[in-house]
């Protein structure tokens, strides 16, 4: 049976709904573990609350849009926690899931959201670097609300939170860096005093 440009749509958001399926290291306050499309929608969210916090020239609309698919290729790669190891190939491995995934879309919409999807990847854009930047503070602020989450499972330092969560948020959302900086800072002095 041949596919119309609504069947493929429609297959596409089949897809898309696997991402329910897909476990984080992160917990949410409940304590179990976050999944990937919880995910994506809290940073979508927080996209809209903050958008007073984006730089001048950032249009929230594409920032949704880019942190509603940033995560679909998990479907077929699954999650690598920021503060764990990557596996090799595994930005190529994620390219190959991006265009299978999108490609599922009929040529434009797919290719439209593929190019969206490299933007994010890249953030070379105001629009990407600010989604990368709520990307990296939606989880620090989860192990933050958790008393450190899943910080101490995989031996975080504050050292590590700021070397590898500080420069993207501070060059995606410069005016929230200071504020999640030291709520970090913060925990950590109390787990040390």
């Amino acid at each position: 049976m041949s596919m119309d440009e609504t069947d493929r749509r429609l297959a596409f958001l089949s897809e898309a709904a696997r991402l329910r399926e897909v476990e984080r290291a992160s917990r949410i306050p409940t304590g179990r573990r976050e999944n990937s499309a919880e995910h994506s929608w809290h940073l979508a969210l927080h996209a809209m609350t903050l958008v007073e916090e984006a730089p001048e020239g950032v249009s929230v609309d594409r920032v949704i849009r880019m942190l509603l698919i940033h995560d679909l290729v998990e479907i077929d790669v699954g999650d690598v926690p920021l503060h764990g190891a990557q596996p090799a190939n595994h930005d190529a491995a994620e390219d190959a899931a991006a265009q299978r995934i999108f490609g599922l879309l009929p040529g434009r919409q797919g290719e439209t959201l593929l190019a969206l999807w490299r933007e994010f990847e890249a953030a070379q854009s105001p629009d990407a670097r600010f989604a990368k930047a709520l990307d990296r503070m939606q989880p620090v602020l989860l192990n933050l609300e958790t008393g450190g989450g899943t910080w101490p499972e995989f031996e975080v330092s504050e050292k590590q939170v700021m070397d590898r969560c500080g420069p993207p948020i501070e060059r995606g959302a410069p005016r929230l860096w200071p504020r999640l900086r030291d709520r970090v800072r913060a925990h950590f002095a109390a787990l040390a005093g």
